[in-house]
Order: C-alpha cells, then sequence, then structure tokens
C-alpha cells in the first residue's frame, strides 16, 4: 500500500546510498511537536546512506515491502507495522532487500 499525497520528491544515491527514493511530505500545516511526517518508497535493491539524526528524534514505520534498518550498527527488519525509534545522534541506514519491489515507509519526526 502506497501513501502517496500530493507532489513527491525524489533523491538519488540518498547519504551515498544508491537508487531512489520518492518522498510525500503529509505534514500541511503546524502540528506542534511533529515537524514532519514523510511517506517514502525506496527503489528496489536500493539503500539510504548512513546519516547522523542531528536535528529531531524520528520513528520509522515499515508500510510494505521487505527492508531492513540499521540503528548505530545494530540491523532491525523494517517491513509492514515494524517500527524504529532514532534518537537524537544515532546513526540510521536503510536497505530494501527486494530487487523488484519498492520498500515502503514513514517517517515521524518531532521535536526532542
Amino acid at each position: 500500500m502506497s501513501i502517496e499525497k500530493g507532489p513527491f520528491a525524489v533523491r538519488s544515491a540518498l547519504f551515498g546510498g544508491r537508487g531512489d527514493v520518492r518522498i510525500w511530505s503529509l505534514l500541511a500545516g503546524e502540528a506542534s511537536p511533529f515537524t514532519a511526517i514523510l511517506s517514502c518508497e525506496l527503489s528496489p535493491g536500493g539503500s539510504v546512506g548512513p546519516h547522523v539524526q542531528e536535528e529531531f528524534p524520528e520513528v520509522v514505520i515499515g508500510v510494505e515491502g521487505r527492508g531492513e534498518a540499521t540503528v548505530d550498527g545494530t540491523r532491525h527488519p523494517l517491513s509492514s507495522g515494524d517500527t524504529v525509534h532514532l534518537p537524537l545522534g544515532s546513526v540510521l541506514a536503510l536497505e530494501n532487500r527486494s530487487d523488484d519491489a519498492p520498500l515502503r515507509y514513514l517517517i515521524i519526526k518531532a521535536r526532542g
């Protein structure tokens, strides 16, 4: 199930990864303490390279597909219903473990 609303941005090789990530912003206005709610789709076989959570803590929620989130060196499955918490300062990388289907996930960011 894809969650698409309005226009989307495409980021290629995000944080040194491979493939494309399509990103939809789902938060239309002020909703403090939340700063962003993003619907993301990582291309088959794609990855998002390691990056530090510098501004906001995040929660990543798997929606569809077969992936993996690595947080501070620890691997976590990222499929439908899987949730990963990212406190400030943590390092995240994502992998789509499928060669023929996208990995779909939500990112929720909030003030710490």
